[in-house]
């Protein structure tokens, strides 16, 4: 019984190997710009998320104290976190046992997406474009005399949804 010249393979060749690692890298190639722009997506839904809920909670509040805004007036932004996530009364005043309104922000603000502040730069007056210019330490910029909240962040942001619309004018 003659066995012939044959040879047994016992793994891959090179050629083979380096066609594998070439088609992988293409793959990965066309896969991770979606996983950035998922993130940059998630960023922008969150902040815009975090910004309606918060304009719409002082709105609330607005409704419910005769007009009166959180801080009402003032550059005070302990007054306004104390007014949006306590019980208060029908003036403003924080009353955790006879408070019947609120709060309106259950525990803490929440954070920035951008910059993962949750700290609030409250002005009396109008903002101004440098109060929410992504320059700050703080997340959000309110006015507490017209109910203005805005996201502090890089006003060249766009949105992914509508390109020629910052992400602050949702």
């Amino acid at each position: 019984m003659k066995i012939g010249n044959r040879s047994r393979r016992a793994g891959f060749t090179l050629v083979e190997v380096l066609i594998v690692v070439v088609i992988l890298g293409i793959l990965a190639a066309t896969v991770l710009p979606q996983f950035s722009q998922a993130s940059k997506d998630a960023k922008e839904s969150g902040v815009v998320q975090n910004l309606q809920m918060i304009r719409h909670q002082v709105g609330l509040f607005k409704f419910q104290h005769d007009g009166k805004l959180p801080a009402d007036g003032t550059d005070d932004a302990t007054a306004f976190t104390n007014q949006m996530t306590q019980k208060t009364t029908l003036t403003g005043a924080i009353d955790q046992v006879n408070g019947k309104l609120g709060p309106y922000i259950i525990g803490q603000f929440p954070p920035n997406s951008y910059n993962n502040s949750r700290t609030l730069l409250v002005k009396a007056g109008a903002l101004a474009a440098g109060d929410y210019d992504g320059s700050g330490a703080h997340g959000w910029a309110v006015s507490s005399t017209t109910g203005e909240v805005r996201a502090n962040i890089d006003p060249t942001l766009k949105s992914v949804v509508e390109t020629a619309k910052s992400v602050n004018d949702f």
